[in-house]
């Protein structure tokens, strides 16, 4: 019998796992319009969010005092969700993954305007660090005008801002009301690009295609699993375990090598995110940053 800290790891690294293998298939759905990924992302994840929902709210689940909040929650994390896919379909893997371990710098940014809170000097040191970070990661991309660089960024920008909209709306609205609203507004909003073609998948590729919204939904669900079996402050560095899988999945399929300033700027960003995460430890604050899901 499993205690909980080890569900609480179980549970985190099944969530990378799924997130890493997300992360592929969209990579691989390049040959698909855009649009298109995204109604299987929020159509497959929106059916598990429908299991989960206690029985006394099935008639009124939708009921919320906060519809405002969830609009800004789906728009920010509908820009992240559409930068991060682009960004995957253009950059290494690799890249992609250590630009997005960035959100935390952002998110300690924002906190200051969207909930009044004070940043202390280490803080302020992290933040430094991680952007120069990402300028390391980037640069190559910025000499050269690759703008498939902006697009993880804008990511983690968004991201940020679902995290401060997350911490706000679960002091009154369920965690699965949040999501559930989420994987729904993308589905709606990929209708709007059928105009501009979708493509009929074969059977093998309906199932891949498929696959994406399923994984991002258990992702979610088992990340969630995870922060209510274990200490925040115990599982979330197997997060980093992303940046591994990419450089193996990203070696063997794309012949993907990252380079030493893409490794030494992951570092770099990591190092950071970790300063932020152990000072709110400290701080004794909610510093759970949902991924694009």
């Amino acid at each position: 019998m499993l205690s909980k800290n080890q569900l609480g790891f179980l549970y985190m690294f099944m969530s990378v796992c799924a997130f890493s293998i997300m992360d592929l298939i969209v990579k691989w759905s390049d040959s698909y319009p855009l649009g298109q990924v995204l109604f299987f992302r929020g159509f497959f994840g929106l059916v598990f969010y429908f299991f989960i929902i206690p029985r006394d709210r099935l008639k009124n689940f939708y009921y919320t005092k906060r519809a405002g909040l969830h609009f800004l929650r789906c728009l920010f994390g509908l820009i992240a969700l559409i930068s991060i896919f682009i960004a995957l379909r253009n950059l290494p893997l690799a890249t992609v993954v250590s630009i997005s371990f960035a959100a935390p710098i952002f998110t300690t940014i924002f906190s200051i305007f969207f909930l009044s809170e004070k940043v202390g000097l280490y803080r302020w040191l992290a933040v430094i660090v991680g952007f120069i970070g990402i300028v390391v990661i980037s640069e190559p991309g910025f000499s050269s005008l690759n703008i498939y660089f902006i697009y993880p960024i804008i990511f983690c920008l968004g991201l940020s801002y679902v995290a401060i909209a997350i911490r706000q709306l679960s002091t009154t609205e369920p965690i699965w009301l949040i999501a559930l609203n989420f994987s729904a507004v993308i589905t709606i909003a990929s209708f709007f690009t059928i105009p501009f073609g979708w493509i009929m998948p074969d059977i093998k590729d309906l199932i891949l295609l498929s696959f994406i919204g399923i994984f991002g939904g258990v992702a979610n669900l088992w990340l969630s699993q995870s922060y209510k079996f274990s200490e925040v402050s115990l599982v979330t560095p197997l997060k980093y375990l992303a940046l591994v899988f990419a450089i193996i999945f990203g070696y063997l399929i794309w012949n993907e090598v990252p380079s030493i300033k893409t490794l030494l700027g992951a570092l770099l960003v990591i190092i950071s995110s970790i300063i932020i995460f152990r000072r709110e430890v400290a701080l004794k604050k909610q510093v759970s940053v949902p991924r694009h899901e």
